[in-house]
């Protein structure tokens, strides 16, 4: 049996982060820098930050002006 997870991130190349902070120490930013490492474009969605791990950051889903998967 396949792992949905996985093949979801087998498939995927944006992936939108929503509540990324730009805090270092939190789980987010941890996580969203280990799938940036890994190839991964990462988009922050968090209206708090303006940019994090180096990216712009937007406040909701519908200001991303690219395709996410």
């Amino acid at each position: 049996m396949s792992d949905p997870v996985a093949e979801i991130l087998r498939r995927s190349k944006t992936i939108a982060v929503v509540g990324l902070s730009d805090d270092p120490s939190r789980p987010s930013n941890e996580v969203a820098a280990y799938l940036q490492s890994e190839g991964y474009e990462i988009i922050p969605v968090n209206p708090r930050v303006s940019e994090a791990l180096g990216v712009v950051s937007y406040p909701n889903l519908q200001a991303v002006p690219k395709p996410v998967d």
